[in-house]
Parts: C-alpha cells; sequence; structure tokens
C-alpha cells in the first residue's frame, strides 16, 4: 500500500543503497593526486577518469532506467553493483593511465543505477508523501559525499590506491547486495513491478511524453550549467582570492551538507505545492545566491553564501523526478527520469568545463558568475511556461 510502513522501510533501504552506490561519483576525485603520481601524468588526463565515471553515470542511468521499467528496480541495481565492483576491481589492476581512465566509465554507470532509477522507483511506493519520499531517495547521492571522501582519502593512504580500489570493490558489491536482499524481501518475492494498477498523471500539460521529457532535458542542462559555477570552482575561486584551497574545500563541503537539507525540505515542499512549483522556486533562489556572488567576496560572505547556495539548489534535480511522476505514466518513469537526469549531467559538465574557459578569457571568475545566471534565467523562462500551461489546462478542464 501506498504510504504504508513497508513503504518507509523500503525507502529507508533505498537511502543506505544510494549512499553506498554513490561512491562511483567521489572516490575518482580523492584518487587524483595518488593516481597522477603513479603514472606521472598530468592533471588534466588524471581528471579524465572524473569526466568518464560522469559520462557513465549519464548514459547509465538512461539504459538502466529503461532496464528498471522492464525487469524492476532490484534486478537492475543488482547488475549494475556487479558492474560497479568489477569496474573498481579492475581500475585496482590498471598498469597504464588509459586504462585506469577507461574503467570508470562502468564504474559510473554502475553508479548511476543508485540514483535516478531509485528515485523513480521510490516514486512508485508514496502517492501523499511521493515528494518527500523522491527527496530522500535522492539524498543517498549527498550521504555518500560527505561518508566516501574522508574514507578512501584513509584507504589510500593506508594501503595504496590500487589495494583502497579493490577493497571498495568488494565492499560496495557485498554491502549492496545485502541491502537488495533485503528490499527484494520488502517488495516481495517478484521483483519486477506491475504498473497496472499505479495512478494516472496528476497533471496534463498537452505534450507527448517525447516533448516533455525534451523541454525538461533543456531546463536540466539550463540549470546545471548554473549550477556547476560553484560547484566545480568554488575551491579554485578562494585560491585566486589568497583564502587557501583548504577554505574552499570547507566551503564545498558546507554547500553539500546544506544540500542535503534542501533536498528532503523541498520533498515536504512538493507534495504541498507540486514539483513544477517547487523547481520554479528552487532556480529563482538558485539565482539569487549566484547574484551574491557576484557583490560579495570576503572570507565570512563566502561561507555564508555557499550555505545558501546548497540551500537553494539541493532540491532542484528531485524536482525533475517528481515532475515526470505527475506527468508521465509510470510504467516509463524510470525511463524518463534517467533521460533528465543525462541532461543535468551534461549540464553540470559543460558548466564546469565553460567556466573554467571565461576564466581563462577573462582573467575573472565574474563573467563565469554572470554566464550562470544567464542559464539559470533560461531554466526559470522554460519552468514559468510548463507552470503557465499546467494553469491553462487546469482552467479548460
Amino acid at each position: 500500500m501506498p504510504d504504508s510502513r513497508q513503504a518507509w522501510i523500503r525507502l529507508g533501504l533505498a537511502l543506505i543503497i544510494g549512499a553506498v552506490g554513490s561512491v562511483g561519483m567521489w572516490s575518482v576525485v580523492v584518487a587524483i593526486p595518488a593516481v597522477q603520481a603513479e603514472f606521472a601524468a598530468s592533471r588534466g588526463a588524471a581528471s579524465l577518469a572524473f569526466t568518464l565515471a560522469m559520462a557513465g553515470f549519464g548514459l547509465g542511468g538512461v539504459v538502466i532506467g529503461r532496464f528498471t521499467d522492464r525487469f524492476g528496480i532490484v534486478a537492475a541495481i543488482s547488475l549494475a553493483a556487479v558492474v560497479m565492483g568489477a569496474g573498481y576491481l579492475a581500475a585496482s589492476q590498471a598498469v597504464a593511465m588509459w586504462q585506469y581512465i577507461l574503467v570508470h566509465f562502468f564504474i559510473g554507470a554502475g553508479s548511476s543505477a543508485t540514483f535516478g532509477p531509485l528515485m523513480a522507483e521510490a516514486s512508485h511506493w508514496f502517492e501523499k508523501r511521493r515528494g518527500i519520499a523522491v527527496s530522500i531517495a535522492a539524498t543517498g547521492n549527498y550521504l555518500g559525499g560527505v561518508i566516501w571522501p574522508p574514507l578512501v582519502s584513509w584507504g589510500i593512504s593506508a594501503f595504496g590506491w590500487q589495494t583502497a580500489h579493490a577493497l571498495i570493490g568488494v565492499t560496495t558489491i557485498s554491502a549492496m547486495l545485502v541491502m537488495l536482499t533485503l528490499l527484494r524481501l520488502q517488495i516481495g518475492a517478484g521483483s519486477r513491478r506491475s504498473h497496472v494498477d499505479a495512478p494516472p498523471p496528476k497533471i496534463d500539460l498537452r505534450m507527448s511524453s517525447n516533448m516533455l521529457t525534451t523541454v525538461l532535458c533543456v531546463a536540466g542542462i539550463a540549470c546545471c550549467v548554473a549550477m556547476a559555477m560553484p560547484q566545480v570552482h568554488i575551491v579554485a575561486y578562494c585560491g585566486d582570492l589568497g583564502y587557501g584551497v583548504a577554505r574552499g574545500a570547507e566551503m564545498l563541503s558546507l554547500m553539500l551538507a546544506f544540500g542535503i537539507v534542501s533536498r528532503v525540505g523541498s520533498g515536504f515542499l512538493a507534495d504541498r505545492i507540486g514539483g513544477i512549483r517547487t523547481l520554479l522556486l528552487g532556480a529563482i533562489a538558485q539565482g539569487t545566491a549566484l547574484l551574491f556572488y557576484l557583490f560579495f567576496d570576503s572570507l565570512i560572505s563566502l561561507y555564508v553564501i555557499s550555505a545558501m547556495f546548497g540551500l537553494f539548489q539541493g532540491g532542484i534535480v528531485p524536482s525533475y523526478a517528481i515532475i515526470v511522476r505527475e506527468a508521465m505514466p509510470a510504467s516509463e518513469a524510470a525511463t524518463r527520469v534517467g533521460t533528465v537526469i543525462f541532461g543535468t549531467i551534461v549540464g553540470m559538465s559543460l558548466g564546469g568545463w565553460i567556466s573554467g574557459v571565461i576564466f581563462d578569457a577573462t582573467g575573472s571568475y565574474a563573467a563565469a558568475f554572470i554566464n550562470g545566471l544567464g542559464w539559470n534565467a533560461l531554466n526559470i523562462t522554460i519552468v514559468t511556461a510548463l507552470l503557465l500551461r499546467a494553469r491553462q489546462r487546469l482552467a479548460l478542464a
């Protein structure tokens, strides 16, 4: 039954699975210095592993989302866990830089199952509390960002990066399969979910599913180009201002911590006002925080603005999953969510790169912040149009 005690137990297991599986996004960042030294590579070459991991994360979300819609979440994440674990074991045996870089595509693809597809699955377990359920499922990613970096750093220092990667592979496969076994017991003997009795979409935007997916992908790219500016460059920005990279790393951690609060809070909000309105409020708030970065650059103000930015933007991405479930059939939710999440990954990758290019051209991050504001305005325009279209449909109804 939706919103039942069993549904909340499933959600708790999903949160743990998401936190464990998100290691694929965070370990590669921590390992860059050690891998760079091992292979005598450039920083850019070592960073390509992160690029491949993000590419795998984006494309994997689409493929595994489709697999989830056909065969169920347990089968999908079980397969993804094996792929990710095997990727870590292969990384530990890499004897050349290109090998280490390449396997991170599979690590990212395996990790993707514990984000978009898991959010879509959690949306099936709730009706009244669907917003908070999707947000909690998405919070596993940020929770992993708090837990994994120090553990990976300790493992590399204590055992070396090769052994640390092997341990991550064994640990993640074991932990995720145990959690999936418990989740399967909660779901029932059949791991494939039937959507025959699923409630119909709540809103009608008078768009085909393909058209709405495309619109949401463009909105996701726009919002995440803006989002990437502080998240990717705050450490370098603090270094340029003379505060040191350690201060920037603290601001990034603060941003992620407040992002957890934001994700949970946006879920409560979405249950009351809907996904489109929640997304619009988050986009407006994110733009406000970006504007503050332009006018304040003292150390204290940057800490405050970074906390604000995390609090404002953390709920944006889960809102897309909520909109998908509000406006599209349940039988294709995981595929559609995975596709839209792929758009947000493209936005993050593009935003991180283009901000660096703008800095190289101007010698300042001011123009990069303005660029982020422009993309954020595009997102606000798209979401406002969707909201007006929904209102028009309700009026006609």
